[in-house]
């Protein structure tokens, strides 16, 4: 008794153990109204609810996002603004990350400009994951943002995995700008393509995968090469095969490493012969591809 009238005390002369306690029980009173289909997302509520994300215990700020993530798209142009406009980079960051629980299309606009344009990397990186989450109302945009000239690499490189992450849900998008003009924009549709053929095990994505071995750009080739190592896709062991001998590097390399990983026995002979080549990291990638290949035969024994 005496050490709640104590913690009281305490709370009356300290404002913001004031406010603590003030979010604690304005979170039970919410959750307890969801629980029993009570609540209402009025305007006074719901701004009361994205102030919560300031609150400076991190366990409280994820259960008002998680709050916020149940009501769901009713909270978005909350959310919404103060991502937007909000001086605590603390608030902005809890709430893209509570955009990423809440995957609405409708915030794709605001979270593209906060994934360009805010001064916080991880507001940058959380938009980036919401864009990610919410699917193919976002795939436009990162395929704009691929295209630009006037964005820099990181950018374009979370804007891939965005790609990537979302996988079969992009399929038609990523089929449609495999021609594109942008080789940044060919080379990210290459990689989601990969983790569709993983997600599917499908001839159509696979396929595709095996024809850009012998695309006019390196880098494409490179990339197919690759992910292909992921993906196991086996009627492409033949094709990686001859892009052993691809005037390219690093197509040569990302081939290697592909068998190796696949496993592929019909290579062994030519990674043999390129134990002989004139460049050692072909030589040592060889011998590395041939061990794991070996190791995979004796298992695939037992």
């Amino acid at each position: 008794m005496s050490h709640s009238l104590n913690s009281e005390s305490s709370a009356e002369n300290d404002p913001s153990l004031q406010l603590q306690q003030e979010n604690d029980r304005f979170l039970q009173e919410v959750n307890e109204q969801i629980s029993l289909d009570t609540f209402q997302s009025t305007d006074p509520v719901m701004r009361r609810l994205v102030e919560g994300l300031g609150d400076p215990r991190g366990i409280v700020r994820l259960q008002f996002a998680e709050t916020l993530g149940e009501i769901g798209e009713a909270a978005t142009p909350f959310l919404l603004n103060v991502l937007s406009v909000h001086s605590d980079v603390v608030v902005r960051r809890a709430a893209a990350k509570t955009l990423t629980i809440i995957a609405d299309p409708n915030a794709v606009p605001i979270l593209v400009d906060a994934f360009l344009n805010d001064q916080d990397t991880v507001v940058r990186g959380s938009a980036a994951g919401a864009l990610a989450r919410t699917g193919e109302a976002a795939v436009p945009a990162l395929l704009d943002i691929l295209a630009s000239a006037d964005q820099p690499q990181d950018i374009k490189g979370h804007a891939a995995w965005a790609l990537a992450f979302m996988g079969s849900e992009a399929e038609e998008h990523l089929y449609k700008a495999l021609n594109d003009s942008s080789l940044d924009v060919r080379c990210a549709v290459i990689g989601a393509l990969g983790h569709v053929a993983q997600e599917q095990s499908d001839e159509k994505s696979s396929g595709f995968l095996v024809s850009a071995l012998k695309d006019s750009e390196a880098l494409i080739r490179t990339e197919a090469a690759a992910v292909l190592g992921q993906v196991k896709y086996p009627p492409a062991i033949p094709k990686l095969i001859e892009a052993l001998q691809d005037p390219e590097l690093d197509v040569r390399k990302a081939a290697i490493n592909s068998l190796g990983k696949m496993g592929a026995e019909e290579a062994l002979e030519p990674l043999q012969l390129a134990l002989n080549d004139e460049l050692e990291v072909i030589r040592v990638l060889s011998k590395l591809a041939i061990a794991q290949i070996e190791r995979q035969s004796e298992a695939d024994d037992w």
